[in-house]
C-alpha cells in the first residue's frame, strides 16, 4: 500500500523578501498559516548563522502560533542547537551551511562528520525533537544515518532538478534506491530542494517517501498565482503521483 504523502512548506524565502527592505512585510509567519489552510502538512525555516532570511522571532511566533509541525532547519552548531532546544520544535533537520552559498548546496556529510553530529542528535532527540538529516541519496550516507540513530533522511534533490534526460532518470534512480535503503532500515524517507510543478511527480511517485519540503518554487510561483494557491497546486501534484 502506497502512504500519503505529506507537503512541508518552505517559508524561508517570504522572509527574503521582507528582509530586502526592511520592515514586516510580507510576514513568514502569516504565509505559514496559509499554506496551513491551503493543505501544508508541517512549515519548514531555516534560521542560518547569518539570519538572511529567518529571524530569532520568527521563530519564536511559529513555535507558539502554529498549529501543524515545525520542521527548523539548522546547522549542527551549538548555536543551533540551544536555540532548537529552546523552542523544541517537532523537528530539527541538520544540514550544511556555508556563508557564501546563495542556498544549500548539497547534502551534509554524515559519514565524515559522526563524531561532531552524534552528541547534537542525541541531544535533540533526548529533547524529543525529531532529527533528520539532510544528506546525498548515496547509500554510505544512509548508513551513517543509521549508526547516529537518526529516526528521518532527507534527501537533497538539487541535483535531480538540474538535469535532464537520462542523466536526470539515473539520479531518480539514485534517490529510488537510496529511499528504500532508508525504510528498509527503519528511517523515514524525505526529500527537497528545487522541486518545481514540473519536476516533482516522479519524486513524488517514489513510495517510500513520507515527505516532500518545497519552498523557493512555491513562493516564486506566489508571485504569480497567490501563495494559497501555489501550495494548493503542488499539493494537487504530489497526490496525482500516489
Amino acid at each position: 500500500m502506497t502512504h500519503p504523502l505529506r507537503l512541508g512548506v518552505n517559508i524561508d524565502h517570504v522572509a527574503t523578501i521582507r528582509n530586502a527592505r526592511g520592515g514586516d512585510h510580507p510576514d513568514p509567519v502569516r504565509a505559514a498559516f496559509v499554506a496551513a489552510e491551503a493543505g501544508a502538512d508541517g512549515i519548514t525555516a531555516h534560521l542560518r548563522e547569518d539570519r538572511r532570511h529567518i529571524i530569532d522571532a520568527d521563530i519564536e511566533r511559529l513555535s507558539s502560533g502554529l498549529t501543524i509541525p515545525l520542521n527548523l532547519e539548522m546547522a549542527a552548531t551549538e548555536e543551533m542547537l540551544a536555540i532548537a532546544l529552546r523552542h523544541t520544535p517537532h523537528a530539527a533537520c541538520l544540514v550544511p551551511e556555508k556563508r557564501e552559498e546563495r542556498t544549500t548546496e548539497g547534502g551534509l556529510d554524515a559519514a565524515g562528520g559522526h563524531n561532531h553530529l552524534a552528541p547534537i542528535v542525541a541531544e535533540l532527540a533526548n529533547a524529543n525533537i525529531r532529527v533528520s538529516l539532510f544528506i546525498e541519496p548515496d547509500p554510505a550516507q544512509v548508513e551513517a544515518a543509521i549508526r547516529l540513530g537518526a529516526p528521518v533522511v532527507e534527501f537533497h534533490t538539487g541535483r535531480y532538478a538540474n538535469l535532464s534526460g537520462e542523466e536526470q532518470t539515473e539520479e531518480l534512480r539514485r534517490i529510488a534506491d537510496a529511499a528504500a535503503l532508508a525504510a528498509k532500515n527503519g528511517i523515514e524517507p524525505h526529500a527537497g530542494h528545487g522541486l518545481t510543478f514540473d519536476n516533482v511527480q516522479p519524486i513524488a511517485a517514489i513510495p517510500q517517501l513520507a515527505e516532500l519540503n518545497i519552498g523557493h518554487f512555491l513562493v516564486g510561483e506566489a508571485i504569480f498565482t497567490g501563495f494559497e494557491e501555489s501550495v494548493k497546486r503542488m499539493r494537487e501534484l504530489m497526490d496525482l503521483a500516489r
